[in-house]
C-alpha cells in the first residue's frame, strides 16, 4: 500500500508472523494487489510456499512472488480467470507441478460492478456473481480434488486441507447500489457452510474471512480526504480503517493447526462494522 495520508492514524508495528506453516503449499487467487497481495506475503512470511494467481497483472503478481522468495520459501505466479473452470483446473495443476500439492487455498480473486438496480446490465450482474460466487466454487471444487488426490499429511497439518474463501461484511449488511456485489457475498457465506457441513467428516476445513473496510486501492475514494474518512469511521465502531494485515495475520492463523476445531464460520474482521453502530446512542 501507499504512504498514509496525514489524516489516517499510523499503528504500532505488528510483530513478525509465527511461522505456523511450514511445509505447506497455498494458492491465493486474487493475490497480486490488496487484501489478496497482503495474505500471499503473510503466507509466506509463515512458511508456506505459495502460487500467487492473478487474471491480467503478472509484473505485479510476478513482485509478490519474488517477495515471498526472498524470505526463503518457494513461490510462482500464475495467470488464471477464476470464472473459467479450464483456468481454474491448470492455474491448480501449476501449484501442484510446482509444489507437489497444495494444502491451503485462499479463495481472494473478486470484483465489483455497482450501478442502481433499475441501471445495472445484465452482463454486469453475471460478472460479478461469475467470478465472486462461481470462481470460489470451482477453486474449492479443485482443491477438493487435489486434497482427496495427496491425502493426509499428519505431519504437515492435522487437516486434510484447509479452504477460505474471502467474503465481506455485505454477506448480512444490505448494500444499495451494489446488489450484485451484495448476492455474491451472500451466497459465498451458504456455499461455504455447506461445503463445511460435507467435507468436515474428511477433515477438510472450509471457514471464511468477512472483511469490512480495508484500506486498498479499490476503494481509495472511502478514505482518501479527511472529509471521506471521517464519513467512514461512521460505521466503524473502532474508528479506523481496516489495514491488508489485518486480513492477512487472520488468514494465517485460520490455515493453521492453531484453528484446527474451526469448520464453517464466518470470521467478520471490520472494527465492530456488523455492530449497527447506527444504533450505538440507542437507536
Amino acid at each position: 500500500m501507499s504512504e498514509l495520508p496525514e489524516h489516517i492514524e499510523a499503528l504500532p508495528p505488528l510483530k513478525p508472523v509465527p511461522r505456523l506453516l511450514e511445509g505447506q503449499a497455498a494458492l491465493v487467487t486474487g493475490g497480486s494487489s490488496g487484501i489478496g497481495k497482503a495474505v500471499a506475503l503473510a503466507l509466506g512470511a509463515a512458511g508456506a510456499d505459495v502460487a500467487v494467481n492473478y487474471v491480467g497483472r503478472a509484473a505485479s503478481a510476478e513482485a509478490v512472488a519474488g517477495q515471498i522468495r526472498s524470505g526463503g520459501t518457494r513461490a510462482i505466479a500464475v495467470q488464471g480467470d477464476v470464472s473459467k473452470e479450464e483456468d481454474v483446473v491448470r492455474v491448480v495443476g501449476e501449484a501442484v507441478a510446482a509444489f507437489g500439492t497444495i494444502d491451503i487455498l485462499i479463495a481472494n480473486a473478486g470484483l465489483q460492478r455497482d450501478a442502481l438496480v433499475a441501471d445495472m446490465s445484465l452482463a454486469d450482474w453475471q460478472k460479478v456473481i461469475d467470478v465472486n460466487l462461481t470462481g470460489q466454487f470451482l477453486c474449492a471444487q479443485a482443491a477438493v480434488k487435489e486434497f482427496r488426490r495427496r491425502g493426509r499429511r499428519p505431519q504437515v497439518s492435522r487437516a486434510l486441507g484447509k479452504i477460505i474463501c474471502m467474503s465481506s461484511v455485505h454477506d448480512v449488511i444490505p448494500w444499495a447500489g451494489h446488489a450484485n456485489y451484495a448476492a455474491s457475498k451472500g451466497g459465498v457465506m451458504l456455499m461455504m457452510k455447506s461445503l463445511a457441513q460435507e467435507l468436515a467428516p474428511e477433515r477438510i476445513r472450509v471457514n471464511s474471512i468477512c472483511p469490512g473496510a480495508i484500506r486498498t486501492p479499490i476503494n481509495t475514494e472511502a478514505w482518501e480526504t479527511p472529509e471521506a474518512y471521517a464519513a467512514l469511521k461512521t460505521l466503524i465502531p473502532a474508528k479506523r480503517i481496516g489495514e491488508p494485515d489485518d486480513i492477512a495475520r487472520v488468514a494465517v492463523w485460520l490455515a493453521s493447526d492453531e484453528a484446527d476445531y474451526i469448520y464453517g464460520i464466518n470470521l467478520y474482521v471490520d472494527g465492530g462494522m456488523t455492530l449497527y453502530p447506527g444504533f450505538e446512542g440507542g437507536g
